[in-house]
């Protein structure tokens, strides 16, 4: 009788568990909890943080429509112009705590301490327990992480989706499992109903760090992606597909879109025109307008963009460095085994920071430097990671240079940075200098063991020294408004200086910045909220394109009057001008034109019967937007709405705002 054999089995290698260090699980303790109780600090002086997204949140807290759409209103006249999924959080806090800035606020924080989590264990499991620990660190101090971990934008949900993906996709490479490759593309899937296309910058690196790491065979692994992708599609394409059956008739317009659909949102404001610079409706020129090698309101584009005055504080304090380390880490791997975890987690970091910088930096639609914060997982885990493989290895000449040079650059770039600001702490550029100066001799001398952890100390200080007092500033400091910035105000529109079109930005004055004591000029003919630290927007009484109201008590008795009567309390041009006078009554206020007052909804026709059916109580005039951004022509719906209204209903000056009873008769 003739055995019969099995065919054989593809043997995976199992991962080598790491050692466990006594200090390691204190010392993870004390990153979280600080990171926590850091971020936690002086939270509620942000207090509406983006009135955009917190008139968002009150709506979906108090309806269950507006929660799925992520709509501006309780009523669902519009929605925000991104997916809900970030709202989800903050709304469902806000039903159980009530509406108040530590309840919107209070989940981004959960989101930034679970952040910090999430990467210490993904650089944890190929680089060990000190690389780990370094990378959460990198990240908790990172400036813009300290920024948006405490603000309401949709970037915390979406780096920790992110980093979650990250994550599985480490487990994948380890194992080779399909579970792991099908949750990698369930975050990025949610990563979409976040904040759209941004989430596919990680999705190549991935790919790429499988495909050519995973334990299984080419084709098994090409399939194995394969269900990636299908579980990403799955997980982003029921809203989607919700939203795009859904009678138009009986939902809220798709804010930001002029066609009333999500896909049109997905793939012209929020898609391609990002790239190009040609945003239907966009707050600023589009890519005709650009000066040479620039793209004027957004700054300059080019390889150098993220070390400019705008974005360099918020995030260039590390770049160098963790370029330093990819490439050496790359090199010291280089021949290991197919499925090496450490050269596939390099690939994964090395490839996200290199897509996702490279395009933030040659991109010529908007740009805000708080997009930054994406960069920040992949630099905190590349320096975590090539800190400990370049340590470990420095007995080589090339690696201890390879060290010096990433000691010397990450010297450079922390001068470059804090001489933008000399008045603000002076004396710590110098330091970092001298420091930094020593340490790089330091490294390329093979010392003895006192003095290579004298010279370990020396490194972190000369690293982490500028991001984190940048932090400490930004955590100390108020910030309300569209666009926030962290660190202290370096000023400046970039290369370019000011552009033509500042001057028509509602004729606004020199931004908020001016006048800081230290700080320098803040940008020229800054649109208010584009840079808030402690005031700006919040100071208007009406509002406007990105400035967010602050109505009266008399203005808010006014609009809660007979509230129950009316499907709106009132309705401005602009969601920044509407949202501030609902967050003050917790009633509808109808943002005509959404975001920038230039998206047709409601249009003329739509409106006055509204207003027939007394559906609409006060009509709130003031420079909310509407003309599609600097430099557009045509006319918008909100300003022909404006102008009907004003030619048949009284004004009254209340407050310093303008209000129309559009249910009196003139």
């Amino acid at each position: 009788m003739t055995a019969t054999l099995a065919p054989p089995t593809e043997a995976l290698p199992q991962p080598t568990p790491e050692p466990k260090m006594r200090w390691e699980y204190p010392a993870l303790a004390a990153l979280l909890i600080g990171t926590g109780i850091a971020y936690l600090c002086n939270l509620s002086s942000n207090g509406w943080a983006n009135s955009f997204y917190s008139a968002a949140v009150q709506a979906g807290s108090v309806s269950w429509k507006a929660f799925f759409f992520g709509s501006s209103d309780a009523a669902n006249s519009i929605t925000v112009d991104k997916p809900p999924a970030a709202l989800w959080l903050m709304e469902l806090s806000v039903r159980v705590f009530g509406l108040n800035s530590w309840s919107m606020l209070v989940p981004e924080v959960l989101l930034g301490v679970a952040s910090v989590a999430l990467v210490w264990a993904t650089v944890r499991r190929p680089f060990g327990p000190a690389a780990g620990l370094l990378a959460g660190l990198v990240l908790a101090v990172t400036p813009v992480a300290a920024l948006m971990f405490r603000f309401n934008n949709p970037d915390a949900l979406l780096v920790f989706l992110m980093v979650a993906a990250a994550w599985a996709m480490t487990r994948a490479v380890e194992d080779g499992r399909w579970r792991w490759l099908v949750l990698t593309g369930v975050f990025i899937g949610f990563g979409f109903l976040t904040k759209q296309l941004q989430v596919l910058l990680v999705v190549p690196p991935l790919a790429l760090a499988y495909l050519l790491a995973g334990p299984p065979a080419l084709g098994k692994r090409i399939l194995q992606l394969f269900a990636a992708a299908a579980a990403m599609i799955a997980a982003a394409g029921w809203w989607l597909l919700a939203v795009e059956l859904w009678p138009a008739a009986s939902r809220p317009w798709i804010g930001g879109s002029h066609e009333n659909s999500i896909l049109e949102l997905t793939l012209g404001y929020n898609g391609l025109g990002r790239l190009s610079g040609n945003e239907r409706g966009s707050v600023g020129p589009g890519g005709g307008d650009l000066p040479p090698g620039g793209n004027g309101m957004w700054g300059s584009t080019g390889i150098t963009r993220m070390f400019e005055p705008a974005q360099g504080g918020q995030i260039a304090w590390l770049i160098p460095a963790a370029l330093v380390a990819l490439v050496a880490g790359i090199l010291l791997r280089g021949r290991a085994a197919r499925t090496d975890r450490q050269r596939a987690s390099l690939i994964l970091w090395g490839g996200w920071l290199l897509v996702t910088g490279l395009t933030f930096s040659f991109m010529a639609g908007i740009f805000h430097q708080y997009y930054t914060v994406a960069l920040a997982p992949a630099v905190a885990a590349l320096v975590g990671a090539g800190a400990v493989l370049l340590w470990r290895e420095r007995q080589r000449l090339w690696v201890r240079s390879m060290l010096a040079l990433a000691v010397g650059l990450t010297t450079a770039t922390a001068w470059l940075l804090l001489s933008r600001s000399v008045h603000w702490v002076p004396w710590l550029r110098w330091t970092i200098l001298i420091v930094g100066v020593l340490a790089t001799v330091a490294v390329l001398i093979s010392a003895p063991r006192k003095l290579a952890i004298v010279s370990a100390l020396a490194i972190a200080f000369t690293g982490l020294a500028g991001p984190t007092a940048y932090a400490i500033d930004t955590i100390a400091t108020p910030h309300v408004g569209a666009i926030p910035s962290a660190g202290p105000n370096v000023g400046g529109w970039g290369m370019f200086g000011r552009p033509p079109w500042a001057e028509e930005m509602n004729g606004m004055p020199d931004g908020p910045g001016d006048g800081q004591p230290g700080n320098g000029p803040g940008p020229r003919g800054a649109v208010p909220g584009m840079v808030t630290r402690g005031h700006g927007s919040e100071m208007m009484v009406a509002g406007g394109l990105l400035g967010t109201s602050k109505p009266s008590d008399k203005v808010v008795a006014l609009l809660e009057q007979n509230s129950g009567t009316y499907t709106w309390a009132g309705a401005a041009v602009g969601s920044n001008s509407a949202a501030g006078f609902q967050l003050a009554t917790e009633l509808p206020v109808m943002p005509i034109g959404g975001f920038n007052g230039s998206d047709p909804s409601p249009t003329l026709a739509q409106f006055k019967e509204y207003v027939a059916q007394g559906k609409i109580h006060y009509f709130i005039g003031g420079e909310g937007g509407g003309r599609g951004g600097p430099g557009s022509s045509g006319k918008s719906t909100s300003s022909e709405i404006t102008q009907w209204v004003k030619a048949n209903f009284t004004a009254t000056e209340v407050d310093g705002v303008t209000l129309y009873d559009l249910t009196a008769t003139n």
